[in-house]
């Protein structure tokens, strides 16, 4: 399967190719999807490398931490909850310095098999068992990362990793909707 040059997670292309080009902003991405929108999430990165200059994990985690706050303040605001996802962020962009010397990428392509894919993927803070699920799904099936063992580890749901254009970007928030929405029925009728 060939790389792709952009993934279709926002409405703006140049925050489409940065997740391809700079693996660091595609964890970032996938730390701030949560609570906002798939296409707030991953325009985050993007904020982030215009008002920093550039994203290096190194950097970002020997920021002071008021002063990311104030980067992620900034209008428009980073996320919806600013200051607790610039310590998310620092906290992420410190353990890739440390564990994987400030390459993202290292995550991935370091991996031995699907299962030490998902444990490295695991150990990032912020990422749960579905972040892990869908991150490993766009690894594999978007951007050709493809471990022994990966078939096996792949969710048999739609995620991230199904995402291929504006309009399977569309289904997959419907359905993601519609899960949730069903899940809060089933909790209130109980």
């Amino acid at each position: 399967m060939p790389k792709r040059d952009r993934l279709h997670f926002t409405g703006d292309e140049e925050a489409n190719r940065l997740l391809v080009r700079e693996p660091l902003a595609l964890v970032i991405g996938f730390a701030l999807d949560q609570q906002v929108t798939v296409q707030t999430a991953f325009t985050g990165p993007l904020k982030l490398k215009q008002r920093l200059g550039k994203l290096d994990a190194t950097e970002v985690a020997a920021m002071d931490p008021t002063e990311l706050e104030a980067v992620f303040c900034e209008k428009p605001a980073v996320h919806r909850f600013p200051r607790n996802m610039a310590k998310r962020t620092q906290d992420l962009c410190s353990n890739i310095s440390e564990e994987y010397g400030g390459d993202a990428a290292r995550i991935w392509t370091e991996a031995l098999n699907a299962a030490e894919l998902q444990a490295r993927i695991a150990a990032l803070p912020g990422f749960g068992e579905m972040k892990i699920a869908s991150f490993t799904a766009v690894l594999a099936k978007l951007l050709g990362v493809r471990p022994p063992g990966i078939e096996e580890v792949l969710p048999d749901y739609p995620t991230m990793g199904d995402v291929t254009s504006a309009k399977a970007l569309e289904a997959y928030q419907a359905t993601k909707r519609a899960a949730k929405d069903a899940r809060r029925a089933h909790s209130t009728s109980g």
